[in-house]
């Protein structure tokens, strides 16, 4: 019985699996071997591709066949093979492919390459829009690369993890892993990705995102232009001829097909450009191959370069498309050498795939609910690129470390173990860089942290010196259906001798995390800016205050209760509700001390633009709501979660307040409204643009309270970080209001290079260009307008404004404001 479900069993696998391999090395006339060579067999769209070291790797069953290898630049090998039940091995040695440079017409001087790039722009469109859907499976390899890595990074010792599979100089694999995904595409973009096997080494998701680099478009998007916002210009653009310097070297044919081999050069530097060879056929004008490289003094950001090889074939009568594509890149910066390959094989093409109505939704990428469990069997019945040796071994190693771990994540000796290895606690954690301590049980887990008591401590004339102590608690228990934080602030003033402590507990569910759904509960004593947007940086206060004697932060004292409630749907709508009393008390300046212009006197802590309006001890209930919604959210779906992906459409956010009077003693009566659009569009080439814009006002103002009127976040000193979100030269207090209605906006267009390139020097520190405008209109009485121009990318991180501003009464006010922006800086939030 045994013997015979065995063989029952064995029967059922794929066949596949049984299936002989064939492998072998493909390499040059001079030995050298040629690495991501691409292998198809004859008469079939099947086919593989080589590894870096140039070997491949097929299964295939029973038979006769003719495997074809073809590289860039060499000419195309043809060998017949035969497969009968054991291991075959077969090598390519491919010779450099010959060019012919036939007699051709010259008109003008001018090169043959640019007639035939012409020819190819005219066809561009078309082959683009050629079909209106496909599917196709692509196997996806990512590998990095460490060459060399420093002690120190930024002056910081660099912490390496136990098997982390480098050796003592930092040298090995720092990530490799392996998919396959099958696509489908609809015009105009929609998109969906089923993942049907992923792994990372030591565990993970793997890097299952197929990049379709398409020469086809004017601009193209590489990493999803993350290592340029612009984009990069295709060598057959609708402008190419203006941007590139095109070389014919002559041609070759493949069967009876004639293809033009075409040296790429940019005409300047600093131009989001390649350099390198395309390859493009007579007569239907379609792309044949690209070997393409972008480089640092072309526009490339973050890599040293990228080089990007294409091989394109028909997968139906008269549509090709690519079969194979490699990314290859090169980092070195910090005294990190990394080097990385990211190899997409692409199979069984479908062009007429016939998709449902409801085929593709708010879900763009999914994975199957096996997709981790694979074995070897599986990987390598459908790898097409073979591994090598060392990525065999990494797999093996930090899959075993991986399955130690969690095999006895919940042990005893394992909790043992943990509770053993924390470090203690150290003067510098408590002082400077943060303490944290786990106390672990057999279910559950609590985490403490503190953050750094000398970067908490401030200045201002109301407390004098103040020290805060800011700890959360986090709770994790293993079989409970939330997760709990506890964030508790105490506040020492030595000057008035206040004593504040606060404290908010969270409360949020484990599943349906990408929801960003809680409910929060606090209370205590604490102190508060007038204005609940924060626009004053404590640091900076204490700064201008001991430096210049201006006291920018008007605070005041409140004991207070809150509750707030906020959840995100999957159609992109949010909604936060909360409600709030506060017991608010005045404060007064209880210190004069400053290092320097000590004869200059402080400005009361009370906000001196509004004087008029008084602020005594009284009591506020304000219930507020705020919606939210961004069209066109999508998510990954893993089997047991989701992640939200971010939206290329504008964000409508509508805010409503209401002061509620008598209830709980409250004094104030109000109600607020404020409705806001914002957006980020970008043009690639022509840079990027974004806005927020919006209207507001009171529809009751019976009482208004100076925490609740409408403040327009002002700016008095020399940084700004909130860009669209605040009056870069407005004084804080001046504008604040009650009034019926109000419109604001901020517009910034960031030139990304633009005009700069243009700018020997600006060319080469890459500085780029930003300029806009923010402004706000209440009445004839109440406005302001300001423009700005500057340069922004400094050190990737920096950005200098100059800013001239009107308002009324004050006339022209001119400043220069420093802050962050460019492609790191720009991407450092601080809440706008």
């Amino acid at each position: 019985m045994r013997i015979f479900f065995t063989a029952f069993v064995f029967f059922l696998l794929p066949f596949s699996l049984l299936a002989t391999p064939v492998t072998g090395l493909i390499r040059d006339q001079k030995g050298t071997a040629l690495p991501y060579a691409s292998v198809s067999i004859k008469g079939t769209k099947k086919g593989t591709t080589a590894n870096s070291s140039g070997r491949y790797s097929l299964n295939l069953e029973p038979g006769q066949y003719t495997l074809v290898a073809e590289y860039v630049g060499y000419k195309r090998v043809e060998q017949p093979v035969t497969v009968a039940g054991t291991a075959v091995t077969l090598d390519f040695e491919l010779p450099v492919q010959e060019l012919t440079l036939s007699e051709v017409i010259v008109k003008k001087g001018e090169d043959p390459a640019y007639g035939i790039i012409r020819e190819a722009i005219r066809k561009r469109d078309y082959y683009n829009n050629q079909v209106d859907s496909f599917s196709v499976s692509v196997y996806i390899k990512g590998l990095l690369r460490s060459g060399t890595m420093p002690k120190k990074f930024m002056g910081q010792k660099i912490e390496r993890e136990p098997g982390d599979g480098l050796d003592s100089l930092g040298k090995g694999i720092l990530y490799l892993s392996e998919s396959v995904t099958e696509v489908d595409f609809s015009r105009p973009d929609k998109i969906k990705y089923r993942v049907v096997s992923s792994r990372e080494s030591g565990g993970g998701y793997g890097f299952s995102f197929p990049f379709f680099i398409n020469f086809y478009q004017n601009n193209v998007s590489v990493f999803g232009n993350n290592l340029n916002p612009r984009g990069f210009i295709s060598p057959i653009a609708d402008g190419a001829i203006n941007y590139y310097r095109f070389r014919y070297e002559g041609f070759f044919m493949d069967g009876d097909k004639m293809v033009n081999t075409i040296r790429v050069t940019p005409r300047r530097k600093n131009e989001p450009l390649f350099t390198g060879v395309i390859q493009i056929t007579e007569d239907d004008w379609r792309i044949y191959s690209t070997d393409l490289v972008a480089v640092k003094s072309q526009g490339l950001e973050m890599l040293d370069s990228l080089r990007i090889r294409q091989i394109h074939g028909a997968v139906d009568a008269d549509v090709w498309k690519t079969k194979n594509q490699v990314l290859q890149l090169d980092l070195r910066q910090f005294g990190f050498h990394i080097t990385g390959s990211f190899v997409n094989v692409y199979s069984d093409y479908n062009i007429n795939p016939g998709f449902g109505k409801k085929h593709f939704g708010r879900t763009i990428m999914k994975y199957d609910s096996s997709f981790n469990k694979k074995d070897s069997n599986y990987w390598n019945a459908v790898r097409p690129v073979a591994l090598e040796n060392d990525e065999k071994q990494n797999f093996v190693f930090r899959d075993s470390l991986s399955r130690i771990w969690r095999d006895s994540s919940l042990s005893r000796r394992r909790l043992d173990s943990l509770r053993k290895n924390q470090p203690p606690p150290t003067v510098k954690g408590i002082f400077w860089s943060g303490q944290g301590h786990t106390f672990y049980a057999r279910e559950s887990s609590v985490r403490w942290q503190l953050r750094p008591l000398i970067k908490q401590v401030e200045y201002n004339t109301v407390e004098g010196l103040s020290v805060n102590v800011e700890q959360s608690f986090s709770y994790y228990r293993r079989k409970s259906k939330y997760n709990y934080r506890l964030d508790w602030n105490t506040r020492y003033g030595f000057s008035n001798s206040h004593l504040n402590s606060w404290a908010d507990l969270t409360m949020s569910p484990k599943s349906l995390g990408y929801r960003n759904r809680y409910i929060k509960i606090g209370g205590g004593k604490r102190v508060s800016q007038f204005n609940q947007d924060n626009p004053v940086s404590p640091l900076m206060n204490a700064v201008y205050t001991l430096l210049w004697n201006k006291n920018y932060m008007k605070i005041y004292e409140n004991w207070y209760g809150r509750v707030e409630y906020n959840n995100k749907l999957e159609n992109g709508l949010s909604i936060n509700i909360s409600g709030v009393y506060e017991n608010r008390i005045p404060l007064r300046n209880t210190t004069d001390f400053s290092i320097y212009n000590k004869d200059r006197e402080f400005l009361p802590n009370h906000p001196y633009e509004l004087v008029a309006i008084p602020f005594d001890k009284h009591q506020a209930l304000v219930a507020s709501a705020t919606v939210t919604f961004q069209p066109g959210q999508r998510y990954i779906e893993f089997p047991n979660s989701k992640m939200p992906l971010p939206s290329n459409k504008p964000v409508f956010t509508l805010e409503y307040s209401k002061g509620i009077r008598d209830l709980f003693g409250s004094d104030v009566d109000f109600d607020k409204w404020k409705f806001s659009m914002a957006d980020n569009m970008n043009f690639k080439i022509a840079g990027e643009f974004r806005y927020r814009v919006g209207v507001g006002g009171f529809l009751n103002n019976n009482r208004v309270e100076i925490p609740d009127l409408q403040h327009f976040n002002g700016n008095q000193m020399f940084y700004n970080f909130k860009y669209l979100n605040s009056f870069q030269l407005a004084p804080y207090y001046r504008y604040s209001n009650a009034e019926e209605f109000y419109v604001f906006g901020h517009a910034e267009h960031h030139f990304n290079g633009l005009l700069t390139n243009k700018i020997p020097l600006f060319n080469k520190l890459k500085w780029h260009l930003v300029g806009g405008a923010n402004t706000f209109y209440v009445n004839q009485d109440n406005y302001y307008v300001e423009v700005f121009a500057g340069v922004e990318n400094i050190f990737k991180l920096f950005r200098v404004d100059f800013v001239t501003a009107i308002q009324p009464g004050a006339g022209n006010n001119f400043g220069v404001r420093v802050g962050l922006g460019g492609l790191l800086g720009g991407r450092i939030s601080f809440g706008q």
